[in-house]
């Protein structure tokens, strides 16, 4: 049996064990996760004290029937043809959600675009870089990870494009 590190022991998730691993400064937030909220990313937001332009959500779409990542501000939305344009597709379409949670690892609403089970290509939104550091889902609901955009799109092989809208 493999040893869990003091990090897994302590309800780390592969996403913070990844960051930690790579050796990148990062601040995990906890927070009180209400089912009954209709926003994963807004309850976050609202929880953190942080505007919702610096919090992230991921999402899982199917562009040209290869699964990717999408990673834009919880204020707005995705533009699915521009993540169809930034990975050189045609058609993007929301990824089936039990598809998405299989092929990630994580639950809906607990998507981190770090530690995922199988590497997926990933797009940043370009408004990340409007800021030193910005949150995503550290791999369950009611945890978040805050880390420099740079940071993200360097782990998870990102490209940058300007993929949200509103």
């Amino acid at each position: 049996m493999a040893k869990k590190s003091k990090k897994q022991q302590a309800g780390g998730t592969p996403a913070t064990v990844a960051l930690t691993a790579a050796g990148v400064d990062h601040t995990v937030h906890s927070y009180e996760h209400d089912p009954a909220h209709p926003s994963y990313g807004e309850e976050a937001a609202e929880a953190m004290g942080v505007s919702p332009d610096r919090v992230f959500k991921t999402l899982v779409a199917d562009v040209d029937g290869a699964l990717t990542v999408a990673v834009v501000p919880v204020s707005g939305t995705l533009d699915l043809k521009a993540l169809a344009a930034a990975v050189g597709g045609k058609r993007a379409a929301m990824a089936d959600p039990a598809l998405a949670e299989r092929t990630t690892g994580y639950v809906r609403g607990g998507i981190s675009p770090l530690g995922q089970r199988k590497k997926l290509p990933t797009v940043l939104d370009e408004s990340a870089g409007a800021h030193a550091t910005i949150c995503v889902s550290a791999g369950r609901r009611g945890l978040e990870v805050e880390l420099a955009p740079a940071d993200l799109a360097t782990l998870t092989k990102a490209v940058l494009a300007p993929i949200g809208r509103g």
